[in-house]
């Protein structure tokens, strides 16, 4: 039986910084972050409790994700009248989902933003080659002046984010814009997304050589 074992690396900040360059964050750690995971690791676990247990840490990834977006300044007048200096999002948020396993993160990020747009991009592998080719993409017309949250939960290799970066990027969106919301990712597809868009942000909740790669197949049911 393969053993995964957390003690393989600890990543923490300060190493993650080094390897791969301010742009590659991790979800803060914590007990509940990583009772999450192994909930979602685990063969055992129902379908209804992983989808449950999944849409909680996706909730968690795209509350973060979300404080990497731009904010501005501005001021409100509270009920009893006083002036409140605050913050609000800039104009122009969308999200991207990569389907199919990207859709499973859509209600979490409409559960934080109510009426936030989302388009699609369909990605599929040869089964020979194993290259990854984009076969749909559906976007905001205006996607070029948008910032746009990509949300793909579960990255091994990091072929199929890069095309649908590419596809965005054809679409005018500069990679600075972009922010990857990801669940798992091993170093390696880290490694090579990065050196590939070494400006689009990418936030993950783990970092480790072996990805959950069920979690489209558990979440939707089709396993």
């Amino acid at each position: 039986m393969e053993i995964i074992d957390n003690d393989i690396r600890q990543w923490d900040a300060n190493d993650i910084k080094e390897q791969f360059g301010d742009n590659l964050m991790l979800l803060p750690s914590n007990d509940n972050i990583k009772e999450l995971q192994t909930i979602l690791r685990d063969k055992n676990t129902s379908r209804s409790d992983f989808k449950f247990y999944a849409d909680r840490l996706i909730r968690l990834v795209i509350e973060e994700s979300l404080n990497k977006l731009p904010f501005t300044d501005c001021e409100v007048v509270t009920p009893t009248g006083a002036l409140y200096k605050g913050l609000k999002y800039g104009s122009g948020n969308c999200g991207v989902s990569i389907v199919r396993s990207g859709e499973a993160m859509e209600q979490g990020l409409r559960d934080c933003c109510r009426s936030i747009r989302i388009g699609k991009i369909l990605v599929e592998s040869d089964n020979d080659t194993h290259e990854a080719h984009v076969v749909y993409a559906k976007f905001p017309e205006d996607i070029a002046r948008r910032q746009v949250l990509l949300m793909y939960p579960i990255m091994s290799t990091g072929n199929t984010v890069k095309q649908a970066v590419n596809v965005l990027t054809q679409h005018g969106v500069k990679e600075e814009r972009i922010i990857l919301s990801n669940l798992f990712c091993t170093p390696a597809a880290a490694q090579a997304v990065v050196d590939y868009v070494p400006k689009m942000k990418i936030l993950t909740s783990e970092l480790h050589p072996v990805a959950p790669n069920h979690f489209g197949q558990k979440y939707f049911g089709t396993d």
